[in-house]
């Protein structure tokens, strides 16, 4: 099958696959503490039909997989999962976004049934912070997360951080020395407008030049050159072979080499993180009146179409720009 080729001459590669909406934490940035309007278990997309669509995504050039949430280790059949993508007869390389907080007694199982790496998503080194940010007392589960994933040999290990001013900005140095000493990729990520409750504020966010700032007193940062498709900026740290990231996607946006697509957890395909447009193939999947056969043909051509759909560019510092309905937990990170 062809390649998946949008307009401006993208070729995608990636494709970020929610499992879940649910979520076992409370993040501000994510979604309200008292957030409960979950996706009907019903509305959710089987294993057997999320199988379907990754496989025809392969066929199309797909060769990276995310699996993500809300906290994709909720989903109870998730080891079936990594393992059913891996026996693909094109298997792509499969990495998951988690909280930790089950990872200790799913990493070795998980890396058994082919996950190759984890990105792991912890803000604050702090005990008492974790538990404001979070609105739950779990961050030692988080450590015990990361242990047991290193020692499965899952790696590498990714560990996503959001500054945010007042709360845990001033953290940036120790997270980095921490991740250091630890041997895992720290990347810092600007605040999104996808907490669905209406609290972000770019005037308020802590921008990419404000995190290399903090850090430049402590650490000597020299550029990456090479980026490609990756939404992180690296940096080698004090002349080694670590890197740090940062994501910019809100101050130095990086569309243009964009080679994502997104699947929800009720089968709706997304061009873009902050897109309000969707393509239902949860309908497709569950029609009746089509044949396997042709149940792919179609899911095939809305990959395309979706594709051929997509916009230049995410339009935040657009002033007509409006905040995705759905929030991160929704949409999958």
């Amino acid at each position: 099958m062809s390649e998946l080729v949008d307009t401006f001459n993208r070729t995608h590669r990636d494709l970020r696959v929610s499992l879940t909406d649910r979520c076992s934490l409370r993040c501000t940035y994510c979604m309200p503490k008292d957030f409960d309007k979950w996706l009907p278990s019903h509305e959710l997309l089987t294993t057997d039909e999320l199988i379907t669509v990754i496989d025809v995504a392969t066929e199309h050039g797909i060769n990276q997989v995310r699996l993500t949430g809300g906290e994709p280790l909720l989903r109870p059949d998730i080891v079936d999962i990594v393992n059913r993508i891996n026996s693909l007869s094109n298997p792509p390389e499969l990495s998951l976004t988690t909280n930790a907080l089950r990872l200790a007694d799913l990493a070795a199982p998980l890396f058994e049934a082919g996950l190759v790496r984890v990105n792991v998503s912890l803000d604050t080194l702090s005990r008492e912070r974790f538990k404001r940010l979070t609105f739950r007392d779990r961050i030692g589960d988080v450590f015990k997360g990361l242990k047991a994933a290193r020692e499965a040999g899952l790696a590498p290990i990714k560990i996503n951080s959001v500054l945010m001013p007042g709360v845990n900005d001033d953290e940036a140095p120790a997270l980095l020395q921490w991740a250091i000493n630890e041997r895992f990729t720290l990347r810092f990520i600007e605040q999104m407008p996808l907490d669905a409750g209406g609290i972000w504020d770019r005037k308020t966010m802590v921008s990419a030049e404000q995190i290399l700032n903090s850090l430049s007193p402590h650490f000597t940062l020299t550029p990456v050159p090479a980026r490609g498709s990756a939404p992180a900026e690296e940096f080698y740290i004090d002349g080694g072979n670590q890197k740090v990231g940062i994501i910019a996607s809100v101050t130095q946006p990086f569309c243009g080499a964009c080679d994502r697509l997104r699947l929800t957890s009720d089968g709706q395909l997304r061009s873009c993180l902050f897109s309000r447009d969707e393509t239902d193939l949860r309908k497709v999947l569950r029609s009746s009146k089509l044949s396997n056969t042709q149940i792919r043909d179609e899911i095939s051509t809305r990959f395309q179409k979706t594709v051929l759909g997509k916009r230049a560019g995410h339009g935040i510092d657009d002033p007509s720009f409006v905040q995705p309905i759905r929030p991160m937990s929704a949409i999958g990170g």
